[in-house]
């Protein structure tokens, strides 16, 4: 591994806190040495990188849990002495490697599940309308929004890119119970292919549309625009 030589400069309280930290160290590492352990800690991402925090009443419940679970001889699929002994221990980190279905640290953006919700939405009105249209104003669209309004029907997201848009529009409509749409198909949702952008564009058309869609639904002049904005620069 080729490494290589960069200059970095901390103010004089930092640095402070540096050197506290790596007098902790038992081979108390030169500063380089300190800094660049903190970059790995900080970068290691993955389950086994991660170390789950408990603060003190947590322990005391999780503690208190496990002797309950033993005194009343409940079975349950939790190994209630490891995470006691892990506890006991301070060995944290064994939580994250023994237990990734719990401590996974991944937590759904606000902003995702917006998007998601908006798409489905979206989509829901633009296949109620579809259904709706006559032989001629589905042949309309089918030639004023080709390729796309030939088969008006939500792809998904896609599962190789968008696994977290994927995952959260399945839970709304699989788990939540909602976009019922969606769901009585069967539909698998997975794409194969981006949609990130395409659906972006689309939205933007949408948004100011939706306002007015109290008690009707899309025109076919409002779907043409809406799958001919994904052409939009």
């Amino acid at each position: 591994m080729v490494s290589e030589r960069f200059e970095m400069r901390i103010d004089s309280d930092l640095l402070e806190r540096l050197d506290q930290w790596r007098q902790g160290e038992e081979d108390t590492p030169s500063r380089a040495e300190a800094v660049r352990r903190l970059i790995e800690a900080g970068l290691a991402h993955d389950n086994k990188g991660r170390v789950p925090h408990l603060s003190d009443g947590e322990k005391l419940i999780a503690v208190m849990l496990g002797d309950l679970i033993k005194k009343l001889d409940v079975e349950t699929e939790t190994n209630v002495d490891f995470v006691q002994k892990v506890i006991y221990g301070g060995h944290y980190w064994a939580l994250g490697w023994e237990m990734q279905g719990i401590f996974h640290g991944h937590a759904d953006k606000q902003t995702r599940v917006r998007f998601v919700v908006d798409v489905l939405d979206m989509w829901s009105f633009m296949e109620e309308a579809f259904e709706k249209l006559s032989k001629d104003d589905k042949a309309r669209l089918a030639k004023e929004a080709d390729p796309w309004g030939k088969h008006v029907e939500f792809p998904g997201f896609d599962g190789n890119n968008e696994s977290e848009h994927l995952g959260i529009a399945r839970f709304l409509i699989e788990d939540m119970d909602r976009f019922n749409r969606f769901r009585d198909r069967k539909r698998e949702l997975n794409s194969h292919h981006p949609t990130l952008e395409s659906y972006g564009k689309m939205l933007r058309v949408f948004e100011p549309i939706r306002k007015t869609l109290i008690g009707r639904g899309l025109s076919v002049e409002e779907m043409v625009a809406i799958f001919n904005g994904r052409k939009a620069s």
